[in-house]
């Protein structure tokens, strides 16, 4: 089909409409039952239309989709039994990314995109905590210093430890305790590997929007499966990574075929135990990044696992088979009969168990990888991080000049109080100098002077210039001059 993909057949085709993709999607169903055979088919056949698309690969099979298939009894038999043709078996063009740089290009944004509500929820912040972090980006926006990598934040939490009261009246109260808790926050995720996410070059969005010579649209593989078993984690980034597509992209309304595609695996990670303003900002997203030409798909085993607010905004609909073992199960299978539309006539929940299952896919070995990813063309632009002056950097050379500045004034506090010493000796030397003439001089000298001066018989000119003489000479052999 041109205009859309063909998805199963019953009493009617099901056809997925390209013009009605970006309407978002749904696939749920049990373990084991075919819900990542739908998302690769659906994800081959966007590629093949020229639509980009993004899939989170949490257990390693959805890799095969770089590789051409080969034919088996089953799949011949399946497409025998809904009347379609053989299709040649080729793979997609793909690019693989990794959060952690081992299985794909390093996918990385900065600490100023993740921002503190999604910061926040990432290092299980309470509200106290969260709005200590907040003040740190607002601070960081006035100094005019960058956060991009966790050494930027630490030290911007440091600074403001430090400078608390200083801050306090114009941002609010800032405690140690809170700063501490913060950073006791941060190397736990430095220790499950987080910090590699954070830095730069960040990811540019055009990467995951190309299409090949041949026009078809990249599929864009995150190798998850070291990233789901931190789970905060893994919705978090995929939580940004939609944020940052309905910031940057621009307004389009409805197209023949959306711009991108996002699968969203494992879908009830990104709800579980997430506070109401992170649940309201995932339905914003979701409800208005249709008019940006995006579709997003959710997957994963019930439509209970998402909050009904966003289920609401999901028009497109793949119900794979469920089980009801359990009395959670039953009632799982329940809320998903009704919310059906029942146009034949069905039992719905008879039907949700007896659905057929679908084929399994293997992934591909590290020379695959390898080969895919040096033929994407952008391995360069991701490969080695850049440091680049930011927050830490400005602040160390802040603390670096205020020591400095202090050591310098320490010297010259030294200095004057040794000059001061100095002329405190110097004073009083002086002061002793002048008491010894002016005692010796009135004394003794003159004295000896009156008497020289009456027995020499100074009356005349002569005799006073004399006189002057035998004053100065005995003044001089008393003072040792």
């Amino acid at each position: 089909m041109t205009d859309g993909i063909f998805l199963a057949k019953g009493a009617r085709e099901h056809v997925l409409q390209f013009g009605l993709a970006n309407r978002h999607g749904l696939i749920t169903g049990a373990t084991g039952t075919g819900k990542t055979v739908t998302l690769k088919v659906l994800a081959e056949a966007f590629s093949a239309a020229g639509v980009p698309v993004f899939v989170a690969d949490v257990k390693g099979d959805l890799a095969g989709i770089s590789q051409p298939g080969e034919p088996s009894p089953k799949v011949t038999e399946r497409a025998q039994s809904m009347g379609l043709d053989p299709l040649p078996f080729a793979g997609s063009p793909s690019v693989f990314w990794d959060l952690f740089g081992e299985r794909g290009h390093p996918v990385r944004t900065t600490i100023a995109e993740m921002g503190p509500l999604l910061l926040a929820r990432l290092l299980q912040l309470n509200d106290t905590q969260e709005g200590v972090l907040t003040i740190a980006f607002r601070v960081a926006d006035d100094e005019g210093l960058l956060l991009l990598d966790l050494k930027d934040l630490r030290a911007m939490l440091a600074f403001m430890a430090e400078n608390g009261k200083a801050l306090q009246a114009r941002y609010g109260n800032v405690t140690p305790h809170s700063v501490g808790a913060i950073q006791r926050a941060l190397l736990m995720l430095e220790e499950q590997g987080g910090d590699r996410l954070f830095g730069e070059p960040a990811l540019d969005l055009a990467d995951f929007m190309r299409r090949d010579a041949s026009g078809r649209g990249y599929v864009n593989v995150l190798a998850a499966e070291t990233l789901v078993r931190n789970p905060r984690l893994y919705a978090t980034f995929l939580l940004w990574l939609l944020s940052e597509l309905f910031e940057e992209l621009p307004e389009v309304g409805d197209l023949p075929k959306p711009k991108l595609v996002f699968f969203f695996d494992e879908a009830h990670l990104l709800f579980e135990d997430a506070p109401k303003p992170l649940q309201d900002k995932v339905e914003q997203v979701v409800r208005l990044i249709r008019s940006k030409g995006v579709g997003v798909y959710f997957v994963t085993q019930s439509p209970a696992d998402v909050p009904d607010d966003v289920l609401a905004q999901l028009g497109n609909r793949v119900q794979h088979a469920l089980r009801a073992f359990t009395a959670r199960d039953q009632k799982a299978l329940k809320l998903s009969a009704e919310t059906f539309r029942n146009d034949d006539n069905l039992d719905i929940p008879r039907v949700l168990q007896e659905l057929a299952v679908g084929c399994r896919f293997g992934p591909i070995t590290d020379a695959e990888r390898a080969q895919s990813n040096a033929a994407s063309g952008i391995g360069a632009k991701y490969q080695t991080a850049i440091d680049r002056d930011s927050a830490y950097e400005r602040l160390t050379q802040r603390v670096e000049q205020q020591q400095r500045d202090a050591e310098q004034a320490a010297t010259d506090a030294a200095r004057a109080k040794e000059e001061a010493r100095e002329s405190r000796r110097d004073g009083m030397g002086e002061r002793i100098f002048k008491s010894v003439v002016r005692g010796t001089g009135s004394s003794i000298g003159t004295s000896l002077g009156r008497s020289a001066a009456r027995s020499i018989g100074v009356g005349g000119s002569f005799g006073s210039i004399i006189g002057r003489a035998v004053v100065r000479g005995v003044l001089g052999s008393l003072l040792g001059r």
